[in-house]
């Protein structure tokens, strides 16, 4: 009976009137076995790291080389944690007594691995 008391008033819509529909996404095709394959590239064995394993007493020394040119040696000692030594890639000019050599970074440890 309220509702017959009062004249009908328009419904607001909750929405503004100037709203444009999305565009329907497509339909995918359906999955098949057969993936688009890359293309074979021969590896090119200049570039391809050696690895040579060298035992002192119990600890482990590894040697990786790129075109004979070694640049990192890993260190596996028989307590504690492994550690590398990388070649050093910005030559310093300058000689300090104390260092290992001007190719050498200082040993390294892995903190964290992903």
């Amino acid at each position: 009976m309220a509702e017959s008391e009062h004249p009908q008033q328009s419904k607001k819509s909750k929405h503004p009137d100037n709203l444009i529909p999305l565009p329907e996404v497509p339909e995918l095709p359906p999955e098949t076995d057969s993936s688009p394959l890359l293309p074979e590239i021969p590896a090119d064995p200049e570039l391809e790291t050696e690895v040579t394993i060298i035992k002192r007493g119990e600890d482990v020394i590894e040697e990786h080389r790129v075109n004979g040119e070694l640049l990192m040696i890993k260190v596996i000692p028989r307590i504690g944690p492994p550690y590398y030594l990388k070649k050093n890639p910005v030559r310093s000019h300058h000689d300090h007594a104390g260092e290992g050599g001007i190719d050498v970074n200082p040993p390294m440890w892995q903190i964290l691995r992903f």
